[in-house]
Formats: structure tokens, C-alpha cells, sequence
């Protein structure tokens, strides 16, 4: 792509920064999505002068995504994708930007119709957006509709973490999970509220885990479905692979877990990422299939087919939205460095996070496909102020995602004891 081109992709998807003088500005702005058609015409062109590698030489990922599910991907992406109905989901909603820090936050905030509805703000993880949690939102927000009652109805707010998708791209350092976890607290002082709850998942859940130990005045409780859990006299195990004598069935089967993953190289990404995040982004920027096969990959979506499947439920058109948003806005390599901020700490292990500090009460769901069942005896460890802790049947890593229904079950019955 020329200079010339490049200079106004950036100018059509994130603002310039504003003068100082601008910097405490704390309105609250309303935002459309709308991405240029020449944008949309060059990532069809890019993908259609793809050139390909030969095939992997097993039958299965652990070379990474297979040759064949990838080109069909692809050649739906470049042939009969459709970005217009994504933006449409999007509109569909209340969509807003307001500065903090330094940056322009982008979010949803969507109202339930219940006036004495529970505020709650609800983060996503990586390769992960806001199109992950977006089905959540009517049974959250609606739950009478769904099953529920209208006591346990919530206001959403969905922010975008800084890197990803339209909030603002950090120009310095500094942007990590306790920056985060600040700046949703100011976010939802904004707003009006008062007193509120937090969620998350993977990145999510370690914003929503530091908003506990900061635990600012209103935030009342937190829920994760990717739970900080691993104990510290366990996690040293997990290089050797050996398991310490004395665990639990339970907790076998989380070491085991853990240890698959790690012998599969499941954490590699993790490695590279927190050592070159600018590295991964160069070809995340220049190639859409260089993007979409590492996070395919690396990303949480180990069970997903093209098409989906029963443990990943998610369909091609819902992670090519996913996909789609990382390339228009450009924030693959600004996406990877929330590894490097975070310096090399692990959202799975209560030491990194020092779970025993959070403040708040703290509710924990498990869901089966998810990297690795945490144990109710690892949690009850990790977090001395568990008021709820549950194993579902059903989803995995997208948990929002693949099983919103029953997500918002979840949080419904977390949350309950703090209204």
C-alpha cells in the first residue's frame, strides 16, 4: 500500500490526538461505525493476491491452522463476507467515545428498561472485541424476555481495551491491565454510576480481577470465566509436567490440562507476544491471512471449524466480524502488546494476579471447553472473598459468545447476593 493510502486509512478509522489543552476533556460523545469502501476493497484485493504455502505435513494443528480450513475460510472472506451487516450490529447500538487518559475509549452502554437495574461493565479478552459479549446484551439487559426477572436486569457497558478495535491506539507505554482497570472505574464514574459490578474473560477477567484489588468506592463485586486459580506451590510443577502428590481428581485433571497445553506449545504465543509483540504485528498490518492464521491459532479457537462446531458454536461470518474489525482498524500489533505491558505475567495464575488481595466479593463460572477446568478447591484458595462459584455444561474460551443465554444466567445468579 502507498504512503498516501496508508496515511488515509489511519485518518478515516482513529482521530488524531487531541492538543493538551484538550486532554481533560470528559464528554461523553456519540460514535457511528463506518468504514470507507476503498478500505473494504483493499483488504478483498489483499486477500485475493494471497500467496499460499504448501500444506502442512500432519494431520492435525499442531503445525497451526490447517491448510485447507484456512483457504475455505479465506475465500469466503474475500468472496462473500459482507463487513456492511457487522457494522449494522454494531449501529444497531448505543455507541459512544469519551477520553481517559489520554485516549479516546470507545464503548456500548445500553440501558435495561428497569430503573433499579444492576450497572455492569463487562470487558473482552484477546483476539477477542466487542462482538464477542454482544449477544449477552438483551438477556442482560432484558431478562424477563429470556427467562429471568426483571429484578435481576442489568445496564451493560462494553468498552474497547486501548489497542483494540475503535478506542484509541496507545502512542506510549504504560497501557497495562491495572491502567485498564483504572480508567473502567473513571468510565463508569462518568456515566453516572455510583455503584456497579464487573465481568470478564481472558484479558477481561484479569481487568475485572484488579478492579477488585483496587476495588474503588461503588465497585461492589466481580465475576470471570477465566479464573486466576493456579496456586503458587502448584505452578512451578507445570514445567516438569510431574504433578505434586495429594491433588484431587479435580485438580489432576486442571494440572493435566495445563500441561497439554504447555507440551502442545499452546502457550507459545503467549511467549512471543509478551517478547515481540511488534514482531507478530507487522504481518498482522500487511496481510489478513497472516492475521487470521495466527489468531486462529494462538486466539481460543482450537475446537472452531469453518462453519463451527458443538464446542465452538461460533460462525464463520461471527469470527470473520471478529477478524475483520482487528484488520480495519489496524490494531493487530497494538493488540499484542497488552502481553508485553503486562510483562510476561499469566491471567491464570493467582501469584501473577495476587487474587488473595482482591478486595470485593468475586463470583467464578467454568465453562467445559475453556483451557482448563479451574477447580472449585483452586478458587476457594485463590479468592478469599468467593461468594459463587458453578460448572456449566455447555461453552469454552467465548463464553458470551458461544453460550449467551447461558452466560447471562451466570452472571444473573452471581450478582444476585450484591443487589
Amino acid at each position: 500500500m502507498a504512503l498516501g493510502s496508508i496515511l488515509i486509512f489511519a485518518a478515516t478509522l482513529v482521530a488524531p490526538a487531541p492538543p493538551a489543552t484538550q486532554q481533560s476533556d470528559t464528554t461523553i460523545r456519540p460514535f457511528k461505525v463506518h468504514v470507507s469502501q476503498a478500505n473494504i476493497n483493499d483488504l478483498k484485493r489483499r486477500i485475493a493476491m494471497t500467496r499460499w504455502p504448501d500444506r502442512e505435513t500432519v494431520s492435525d494443528r499442531s503445525q497451526g491452522f490447517q491448510l485447507a480450513d484456512l483457504q475455505q475460510l479465506v475465500h469466503y472472506w474475500g468472496k462473500n463476507y459482507d463487513w456492511r451487516k457487522a457494522e449494522a450490529k454494531l449501529n444497531a447500538l448505543p455507541q459512544f467515545k469519551t477520553r481517559i487518559d489520554g485516549l479516546d475509549i470507545y464503548f456500548i452502554q445500553v440501558k435495561s428498561k428497569n430503573a433499579r437495574a444492576l450497572p455492569l461493565i463487562i470487558t473482552h479478552g484477546w483476539p477477542g472485541s466487542v462482538f464477542e459479549l454482544i449477544r449477552a446484551i438483551d438477556p442482560l439487559t432484558n431478562p424477563t424476555a429470556h427467562g429471568g426477572k426483571a429484578q435481576d436486569s442489568f445496564d451493560v457497558i462494553i468498552p474497547s481495551m486501548p489497542g483494540y478495535g475503535f478506542s484509541d491506539r496507545p502512542a506510549e507505554v504504560g497501557w497495562n491491565p491495572e491502567r485498564i482497570a483504572r480508567a473502567w472505574d473513571t468510565l463508569m464514574k462518568r456515566l453516572g454510576y455510583n455503584r456497579y459490578v464487573a465481568q470478564g474473560g481472558d484479558w477481561g477477567a484479569a481487568v475485572a480481577e484488579l478492579m477488585g484489588e483496587q476495588a474503588p468506592p461503588g465497585l461492589v463485586g466481580i465475576h470471570v470465566n477465566l479464573p486466576a486459580t493456579v496456586p503458587p506451590d502448584i505452578a512451578p510443577a507445570l514445567a516438569t509436567g510431574i504433578a505434586p502428590a495429594g491433588l484431587s481428581d479435580k485438580e489432576l485433571a486442571a494440572f493435566n490440562a495445563l500441561v497439554r497445553g504447555r507440551k502442545a506449545r499452546g502457550t507459545a504465543y503467549f511467549d512471543m507476544l509478551t517478547a515481540r509483540p511488534q514482531a507478530i504485528g507487522y504481518g498482522m498490518s500487511d496481510s489478513p491471512v497472516a492475521l487470521a492464521s495466527f489468531l486462529l491459532v494462538h486466539g481460543g479457537f482450537s475446537r472452531w471449524k469453518p462453519g463451527g462446531t458443538i464446542e465452538s458454536p461460533i460462525s464463520t461470518d461471527d469470527v470473520l466480524d471478529d477478524f475483520t474489525l482487528y484488520w480495519l482498524t489496524n490494531t493487530g500489533a497494538s493488540a499484542n502488546r497488552l502481553y508485553w505491558e503486562n510483562q510476561g505475567r499469566s491471567p491464570v495464575f493467582a501469584a501473577a494476579l495476587k487474587t488473595d488481595q482482591i478486595k470485593v466479593p468475586i463470583g467464578v463460572t467454568v465453562f467445559p471447553y475453556e483451557s482448563y477446568p479451574a477447580p472449585e478447591t483452586w478458587a476457594r484458595r485463590a479468592y478469599p472473598k468467593l461468594i459463587y462459584f458453578h460448572e456449566v455444561d455447555r461453552g469454552g474460551h467465548f463464553a458470551a459468545w458461544e453460550q449467551p443465554e447461558l452466560f447471562s444466567e451466570e452472571l444473573r445468579d452471581a450478582f444476585r447476593p450484591l443487589r
